[in-house]
């Protein structure tokens, strides 16, 4: 089934993320996409460097250790949070 968009805006994010089990810090810009479709369905698709990817609010497990849990931060704050992890 093809869903027809009726409406696009995109907006430009970023995200500082840490991981609470092995203190990795992280920050990455998201493009988002919020998309109406025609039957007034509302969803946002997440891309970064040019792929489509889970939104960054679901993420689950750390890049470096596959665990977590992820602590989510405003961007810019990954190096003050540093400081007090292990």
């Amino acid at each position: 089934m093809v869903t027809m968009e009726r409406d696009t805006e995109t907006v430009h994010e970023a995200y500082a993320f840490v991981c609470l089990h092995c203190g990795h810090g992280w920050e990455e810009e998201y493009e988002i996409r919020h998309i109406t479709d025609l039957a007034g369905r509302h969803r946002a698709e997440y891309f970064t460097h040019g792929r489509r990817v889970p939104s960054p609010l679901t993420r689950a497990d750390c890049p470096a250790c596959d665990r977590g849990p992820i602590r989510i931060l405003r961007p810019g704050r990954v190096n003050t949070t540093r400081t007090y992890l292990p």
